[in-house]
């Protein structure tokens, strides 16, 4: 199954996948995720918001367990991101079988849409939609960097945009969901074990900075006659590393936008994206109100405009904690761990029970195309999903 996902969406210049939502990549993994669902006879569908179900089971029956996560990718974003998830739960399955396991509940494995939101800038929108997180209006106008919509985008890959929105009627067939992934940092192998489990997750949000200036010519305007936007914008994201540090937060600058864009042209507008994720919410807003604060008195001083937008915020996760703990035990004590990170899994456990199990990163790092797993940590992985499965499915 990973050699033949590994070549789809891969850009052979940077290493990296480029599977974005509802795009050529993003139809290839699809039809991978069909057709190893059709090579283990598991009944497929397709949900209101473009999640993809294989069941093994009634689905009508309730109360399933159900694991899965992501296929898209973050620009030139890593191998293991997501797809590990869905590769091990169909590895899983297939572990359940060689066990001769007789599941008393249904079984499906699910595959999250635009989860990591990299086209049209929201995160988990499948699950978000799905859960009631994401009104579907909203997610229909969202529009990428070239202007198309989120609606459009899904006609053109022939799904029915107007049919988006909350499923209470498919979540209420779930009764736990377990999510695996790589995990998003060292904390794991630092511990010394190949699997782990997650406590929580940290909250964390989205804003977009627009900082409106004026264009001019960048050879016959004076450094005092400027309103550059550009300058604002720079001290903005120094600012913001510094607020987080203080604080012992997270915040990032990752993607930013300029017009006119010309070399020899003073920026009218500079759009940035910070992504921003702390221990708790107090601290998350105390430095994202900080970085504002920074921006606009930077912004008085520049003469340029800057309005801000918050585009998404998710608040701090708590996994279900007897299922937790009750996977942590199954694995021996495995580690119990908080991530930074946000995830499907996170989405759901507002409407059902989730956890989340992670496979060791021994370099931590993800989003990226060096991002690595070893292959022994990775069928650890599996055999721990599967023990999970066994034991919440078939006991």
């Amino acid at each position: 199954m990973w050699r033949e996902l590994l070549p789809v969406g891969r850009d052979f210049g940077s290493g990296g996948y480029r599977r974005f939502a509802w795009t050529g990549a993003d139809a290839d993994c699809r039809a991978w995720f069909r057709a190893a669902a059709g090579a283990r006879g598991l009944a497929y569908e397709v949900d209101r918001n473009g999640n993809q179900w294989a069941w093994l089971g009634d689905p009508a029956a309730g109360d399933a367990v159900v694991t899965g996560s992501h296929l898209d990718s973050v620009p030139d974003g890593g191998a293991f991101d997501g797809p590990l998830g869905v590769v091990s739960a169909f590895a899983a399955l297939d572990g359940l079988r060689a066990r001769a396991a007789r599941p008393r509940r249904p079984l499906a494995v699910v595959n999250f849409a635009d989860e990591e939101g990299a086209r049209f800038g929201v995160a988990c929108a499948g699950s978000r939609l799905t859960t009631g997180q994401l009104a579907p209006e909203r997610a229909r106008e969202l529009r990428d960097a070239d202007g198309i919509s989120l609606a459009r985008a899904m006609e053109r890959a022939g799904h029915d945009p107007e049919a988006l929105g909350p499923d209470p009627e498919r979540l209420g067939r779930v009764g736990v969901f377990v999510e695996l992934h790589i995990e998003q940092g060292r904390r794991l192998d630092l511990s010394g074990h190949p699997v782990g489990v997650a406590s929580a997750i940290w909250p964390h949000g989205r804003w977009r900075f627009d900082f409106h200036g004026e264009a001019n010519h960048a050879g016959t305007t004076g450094l005092e006659d400027r309103r550059d936007p550009m300058l604002t914008y720079a001290h903005t994201v120094l600012a913001a590393r510094k607020r987080a540090r203080l604080a012992g937060a997270l915040a990032t600058f990752g993607k930013v936008a300029v017009e006119p864009g010309g070399v020899n042209a003073i920026a009218s507008l500079v759009r940035g994206w910070l992504d921003s994720r702390a221990p708790d919410e107090a601290t998350l807003r105390a430095v994202v109100a900080e970085i504002e604060r920074t921006a606009a008195e930077r912004g008085a001083r520049d003469g340029v405009d800057v309005r801000v937008t918050r585009e998404s915020f998710t608040p701090v996760t708590e996994f279900h904690g007897g299922l937790r703990d009750r996977v942590a035990g199954l694995l021996g004590g495995a580690p119990v761990l908080p991530t930074g990170a946000g995830h499907d899994a996170g989405v759901l456990s507002a409407a059902v029970p989730a956890a989340m199990l992670f496979v060791r990163n021994p370099t931590g790092v993800s989003h990226s195309p060096a991002e690595s797993a070893r292959e022994d940590d990775c069928l650890a992985g599996v055999t721990a999903l599967t023990d999970t499965l066994e034991a919440l499915a078939c006991r």
